[in-house]
């Protein structure tokens, strides 16, 4: 697969980024190599490989899953220029 300058440009616009007329052709070979490299990972033979997250295997953390509110109610409310029962005071904007 290749990229011809139109739609560079075309890929530029959707991603809202300024490319230069001089900029174009640059951008063109770059994509062009990406695609020739993603084509001959195509062509690598996995199958019988299982995927993998990680290079080493590992076990995930787990934790139960509890709502709580952090503990650190009065480290939070430190900085509070008014507060009432645990609780910011902000001026009323509905009324």
């Amino acid at each position: 697969m290749s990229v011809d300058l139109a739609t560079v440009r075309r890929i530029a616009h959707l991603a809202r980024i300024s490319v230069s007329e001089a900029e174009a052709p640059y951008l063109q070979q770059e994509i062009n190599a990406i695609l020739n490299f993603v084509e001959e990972l195509n062509a690598v033979d996995v199958e019988g490989i299982e995927p993998m997250t990680s290079a080493l295997p590992m076990r995930m953390k787990k934790r139960a899953d509890e709502v709580t509110d952090g503990f650190i109610t009065e480290k939070v409310l430190a900085n509070a220029p008014a507060r009432e029962d645990g609780f910011f005071v902000v001026p009323k904007v509905i009324e």
